[in-house]
């Protein structure tokens, strides 16, 4: 028998929502016939779509959830928005650098290119680094979104993991990328809407209303968004926001296979770029509306309920909306919060399963496989990774927090390792894959002992990695010359 922490009213909503996203997936997917359809929802999506789930797939719980606690913490600010500039700017690259080259042919995945360039070694090498990487990094936000449910409903925390990963497993099973796509677009503005009903009622909650929560922000210097020093241990300053959060971007937007899928399923490559750059300002205003719910709950916990204390700050938004938000925005902020993590873990499904099955399953064919043997092998793997990422998320639930942020931490690595790689084939033609896999391997081995070894802070690790992979990879192509290359960028 369990005990609900939340009224049955507002677990009707979150239920009702949940299965109102897996019907949508079932009937969104009754008309695919091939891979492409199922992987790239027909190359047929339009822009505005491709936006909201760009940003929708890179806002997970602990985006939601971690986020007003950086406002919230004592010394707490915006200078967390310095990054979103980076992330700007390093978007507007890909579009001009990466984006054609995804769009010189009818490919499925971003590790293609890798193949025409390098060749199939590297080409496989780097998907199956996005694969552990990805559903590591996954299978921890999945714990992390379990613990919530667990939070509200009082289930057993890893029956909670099996629960949430089973409803994402169903909708991307029969939905596909288009489901994925659709479902990021809902959840977009489900968990915005949410933020926003957070922040009213917060606002509601002070004595003094906004004029109270203005003053106490500027009293406590909650508005600072500019930091000068140049400190590397310091994670939000205005150059790592710059630098680090421009080559994070070049990363994740421009060399991980979950972005390029996205891509690859609009209708053009102006579409693309339009999605890609638009999705930089938008995050912009998402991250500003979460810094300042933390900078409300600040207010309201320092002079409305100041007895309240919090062992970590990630914990004071979820605290908020279980015990003050009013019946029925407790279920819409809750859905709001599934709809983070469903978002990215959706998207990761669909995603690994594309890097699979043509990185790594096709190339393994001796016969030219059938439109529908590839569409049932897609739909096998989207179930093997969601398992995985049950499991891992399982496991999880027996570590401590310092080693999921850790895990966290190396699982974001392939972003500079995977820029170093896609640098070495746009700005070299000596480099073969010989260099590239040796850059590859350095890459990986510095970052894991500048991880364990030194107090750099997380927003340099994607220029460290990529300098690394670039750097030895060129040095090795000349010490080991190759003489034969496959085709350039």
């Amino acid at each position: 028998m369990f005990e609900l922490a939340i009224p049955t009213v507002d677990l009707v909503i979150v239920l009702v929502y949940l299965v109102a996203v897996v019907l949508f997936g079932l009937w969104i997917g009754q008309e695919q016939k091939d891979l492409s359809d199922y992987l790239l929802g027909g190359r047929d999506l339009p822009w505005w779509a491709i936006l909201g789930s760009i940003v929708a797939t890179e806002t997970s719980t602990a985006t939601f959830l971690s986020v007003p606690g950086i406002a919230f913490a004592a010394g707490g600010d915006l200078r967390f928005l310095q990054l979103t500039f980076g992330f700007i700017i390093g978007r507007i690259i890909v579009t001009v650098v990466l984006l054609p080259h995804y769009f010189s042919g009818k490919m499925f995945t971003a590790y293609e290119v890798l193949e025409k360039r390098f060749g199939g070694a590297t080409q496989k090498t780097a998907s199956v680094l996005f694969l552990v990487a990805r559903n590591l990094g996954d299978g921890l936000r999945l714990f992390l979104t379990a613990i919530v449910l667990e939070k509200v409903i009082g289930l057993d925390l890893s029956l909670c993991i099996v629960l949430i990963g089973i409803a994402t497993i169903i909708y991307t099973f029969f939905g596909g990328m288009k489901a994925v796509v659709w479902n990021d677009c809902i959840q977009f503005v489900v968990y915005m809407l949410g933020g926003v009903a957070a922040g009213v009622v917060i606002v509601q909650l002070l004595p003094g209303g906004w004029h109270e929560l203005e003053t106490y922000a500027q009293t406590h210097n909650k508005l600072r968004l500019f930091d000068f020093s140049f400190d590397y241990t310091k994670p939000f300053t205005f150059w790592a926001g710059i630098f680090g959060g421009a080559a994070l971007s070049l990363g994740t937007h421009g060399t991980d296979q979950m972005m390029v899928q996205r891509y690859l399923s609009s209708r053009c490559e102006a579409d693309a770029r339009r999605a890609i750059i638009a999705s930089g300002f938008v995050v912009f205003v998402q991250f500003a509306l979460f810094l300042l719910l933390g900078i409300g709950l600040s207010c309201y916990y320092a002079t409305v309920s100041p007895e309240t204390v919090f062992e970590r700050n990630d914990e004071v938004f979820a605290t908020f909306i279980v015990d003050h938000l009013p019946v029925g925005l407790v279920g819409l902020t809750l859905a709001a919060v599934f709809s983070a993590a469903m978002s990215t873990l959706s998207s990761s499904l669909n995603s690994s399963a594309s890097a699979a099955v043509n990185d790594l399953y096709c190339p393994a064919l001796k016969t030219e496989p059938t439109a529908l043997h590839l569409l049932r092998v897609s739909r096998v793997m989207t179930v093997l990774f969601g398992v995985i990422q049950i499991v891992v998320g399982i496991a999880a639930s027996y570590l401590s927090r310092s080693v999921i942020g850790d895990a966290l931490a190396i699982a974001g690595f392939t972003a500079g390792i995977l820029l170093g790689i896609f640098s070495l084939g746009v700005f070299t033609k000596r480099v073969g894959q010989r260099g590239a896999l040796i850059g590859l391997i350095a890459g990986v081995g510095l970052l894991l002992a500048v991880k364990f070894m030194t107090q750099t802070a997380w927003p340099w690790y994607s220029i460290i990695g990529a300098a690394t992979t670039f750097a030895i990879g060129y040095l090795a192509s000349s010490i080991f010359p190759e003489s034969a290359q496959p085709d350039e960028f």
